[in-house]
């Protein structure tokens, strides 16, 4: 089955002319057009985001239903995956059984986004995202656009604005990830085959569904091809090994290319008229999008400038929109934040910047969590630490499982978190990087998918550092055997003339030596994971 672009459009509401004009919005003089130029020249990182430091994602969508990890909505379609075979045992062939079929399993029957929000508030973020969409093309919001939504089948219920009215409620920033500008190809799986066994040459489902099909089905009036994006890269045909098959899907449809498809349009028109309904709709305060740099080419760039250009209408003439995309080169890093994924920088950034990562794996995995792989607190407090004083923030996910509720062993993980938090968050929020990120033995590699093992690679001889006005904070990550933390820099910086914890005015013993500042801990204070020191004197910051 080939896309039929003018049953898409019709479906999506989207003409002719909406297909060739772009992105629709007002603009006001002297405002963001789409063009790097402007976006460097216009934007800086505003204060609430440089403030907050730490942000907690719900990652959450139909893909965590089978409980089989990530990208499960592509990977069952590719013979001998792990989502492959889990697809099979549980749910039958997609040929017969695609991923379309998630959808009505994923009902949130437990999920209770007051108490998540209340959780993730105590945990010390400043702000909260939602996933908005993943590259399985389902919406999860109120699509004005796009049928296959919550609203309308799955969870029958406004995902994203529930999240959105319940962070906003506790005082926090909220934001909205998109993944959806990679489904024209990250999807093409779905209309291949088998190349091997009983099955070898049956396409699977998107292959033969259409809008049809569904008539007096859960999913009447809704076109497969439109979730589906549409036969533009099928895997040919006589392909007859796992391996040839493979090799031709890391050859064509899993390459990762940020440029509009040139062989489907309306895919890049129906994604820009989705995105700028969720923004207009929701009015967030960030969105990342999944893309190194910006989405589907002057797409992105369009659609970036038009939230900057509404963040301003809805602010008074203030920008206070973050936009995210990962691997931004140096010279456009002013006109977005740079996200980092699973990964931390070297060195101080001149430009803010975003590292993401999860306590486990993106989607929800029932295997990861029997096994006990999720990261510990510390391993997440000290990436924080890392990342703030090399001028970033950490967006943290927590997987939900299907039916809308975290195990045990992640609320013991976020628990930890909050109650470091509640004791030396302080420290961290709203400061700024210092003359040195910090020192020790530990140097993390730098870039993306470098973050190593679940356990935290640092010792009490590490430290960050940044500052607060005319105060210097150490974060020392771990709490040395004989109780006395050793600052070598701060030795060679200013005058010392007060040591505190944070929130208190007692004083700490401290004295200056070669080896460095060297401040007595409260043993009362004992944690393995670390603690955080408000140094003041003179000529520090």
């Amino acid at each position: 089955m080939h896309l039929d672009r003018r049953s898409l459009l019709s479906a999506t509401g989207l003409g002719a002319a909406s297909l060739t004009s772009g992105v629709h919005a007002a603009r006001a003089p002297g405002a963001f057009t789409g063009d790097w130029e402007s976006l460097v020249r216009g934007y800086r990182a505003p204060d609430w985001f440089r403030d907050a430091k730490f942000g907690i994602w719900a990652h959450w969508s139909a893909q965590c239903v089978p409980e089989a990890g990530d990208w499960y909505a592509r990977e069952m379609y590719l013979q001998g995956s792990r989502a492959y075979k889990h697809h099979l045992a549980t749910y039958g062939h997609p040929s017969r059984t695609g991923f379309l079929e998630m959808y009505p399993r994923w009902t949130a029957a437990k999920w209770d986004p007051e108490r998540l929000i209340e959780l993730y508030h105590r945990a010390g973020a400043r702000y909260f995202m939602a996933l908005a969409n993943h590259h399985d093309n389902f919406d999860c919001y109120a699509s004005r656009h796009h049928g296959w939504n919550a609203t309308r089948i799955g969870p029958r219920q406004d995902i994203v604005g529930r999240w959105a009215k319940l962070a906003r409620a506790k005082g926090m920033r909220f934001g909205v990830s998109n993944h959806s500008a990679h489904s024209w190809h990250w999807y093409q799986p779905a209309y291949g085959y088998d190349p091997e066994g009983p099955l070898a040459g049956t396409r699977y489902d998107a292959a033969r569904l259409t809008k049809a099909d569904g008539g007096g089905r859960w999913w009447n009036g809704l076109d497969p091809q439109q979730l589906y994006t549409g036969s533009v890269m099928p895997m040919p045909d006589g392909l007859t090994t796992i391996k040839d098959a493979n090799a031709w899907h890391e050859k064509h449809d899993r390459v990762w290319d940020e440029a509009a498809p040139a062989a489907n349009p309306w895919f890049t028109r129906h994604w820009a008229a989705r995105c700028q309904d969720l923004i207009d709709q929701y009015r967030p305060d960030m969105v990342y999008f999944d893309n190194f740099t910006l989405p589907l080419g002057q797409a992105g760039l369009d659609i970036t400038a038009h939230f900057y250009n509404q963040s301003m209408h809805w602010h008074g003439g203030r920008n206070e929109a973050v936009v995210t995309a990962k691997g931004t080169p140096v010279e456009r890093r002013a006109g977005i934040v740079d996200d980092v994924e699973r990964g931390v920088h070297d060195d101080i950034q001149p430009y803010p910047f975003q590292t993401d990562t999860c306590i486990g794996n993106w989607h929800y995995d029932r295997d990861l969590y029997e096994r006990d792989g999720y990261k510990t607190p510390a391993k997440v407090l000290h990436t924080l630490c890392d990342v703030v004083s090399k001028n970033g923030n950490l967006m943290l996910s927590v997987p939900i499982r299907g039916d809308g509720s975290i195990d045990e062993k992640e609320e013991a993980i976020v628990e930890g978190i909050a109650a470091w938090m509640h004791r030396y968050g302080t420290a961290i929020y709203g400061t700024r990087p210092w003359r040195l990120f910090g020192e020790g033995p530990t140097r993390p590699k730098s870039g993306d998918f470098n973050e190593g093992s679940k356990e935290s690679p640092y010792t009490a001889r590490d430290i960050r550092y940044v500052r607060k006005g005319d105060a210097v904070h150490a974060l020392v990550l771990g709490w040395p055997e004989d109780g006395v933390a050793t600052l070598p820099a701060l030795a060679r910086r200013g005058t010392v003339r007060r040591v505190t914890l944070p929130g208190s005015r007692a004083p700490l013993a401290f004295r200056t030596g070669p080896e460095g500042l060297r401040v007595t801990l409260p043993d009362a204070h004992r944690n393995a994971i670390g603690v955080a020191l408000i140094v003041e004197g003179d000529q520090l910051a």
